[in-house]
């Protein structure tokens, strides 16, 4: 199984903007540069482009996915129950430590969208980087140990 990469966002500080960018690079146990979160096992979060459309039909909106104010936004590729996984984007990999839980600003955002959230990982998932190295939108991402979902 194969996906793509959608969408790369830095956030500069704590609750500060989310800044698209066509590239990024990352520090193996650090994680993206000029991302306010540093170090920790949450170096980089991603979310699925099916699940948000879908969390947007379901509630009648159109926020854009930076309102989820994950780092990185992959199509093609589902994240639910893949903690422990190694998943290779570009040439980097990161080894995905578990869910994202929906937090508050989801419900400032959007009434109900926390809620929405919660359902089979659709809040997304983040991971550890493992390897230095630049990942890119359109860049291609697949499991490590090659396994299907």
């Amino acid at each position: 199984m194969s996906g793509r990469v959608e969408g790369i966002w830095l956030k500069r500080m704590r609750r500060g903007p989310m800044d698209a960018v066509a590239e990024a690079s990352l520090v193996a146990g650090r994680g993206l540069v000029g991302n306010a979160n540093q170090g920790g096992k949450r170096q980089v979060t991603l979310i699925e482009r099916e699940a948000w459309d879908a969390m947007m039909r379901e509630l009648g909106a159109a926020l854009p996915p930076t309102t989820r104010r994950a780092n990185v936004m992959v199509s093609g590729f589902p994240l639910a129950r893949s903690r422990g996984r190694v998943l290779r984007v570009g040439g980097c990999r990161l080894r995905v430590y578990g869910e994202t839980k929906p937090c508050e600003r989801m419900e400032e955002a959007l009434p109900g969208l926390r809620a929405t959230m919660f359902p089979e990982w659709r809040g997304g998932a983040f991971a550890e980087v493992l390897d230095d190295g630049t990942i890119r939108v359109g860049d291609d991402i697949q499991w490590e140990d090659g396994e299907e979902e």
